[in-house]
């Protein structure tokens, strides 16, 4: 298997390995949040079946939240 070195900064290391279960390697972590999903994905998703009243309130509650709190760029 070919590699490849990268450089990142201290803080995204931190992240990284944060993220790393016992005996994943970092090449694991990074495929598993970076894994590539299409719309087919997506499909497959939902045809499993409709998500609980719970989960559907959920998902309203998230969306007021940002609603009400959006994210500002800060003034320079």
């Amino acid at each position: 298997m070919a590699v490849k070195t990268i450089t990142i900064d201290l803080e995204a290391y931190d992240m990284l390995a944060r993220s790393k279960k016992a005996g994943q390697s970092f090449s694991q972590v990074i495929k598993e949040r970076l894994g590539r999903k299409t719309g087919r994905d997506l499909w497959n998703a939902i045809a499993q079946g409709v998500p609980s009243e719970e989960t559907l309130d959920a998902i309203d509650a998230q969306i007021r939240a940002r609603r009400r709190n959006r994210a500002r760029a800060p003034k320079l």
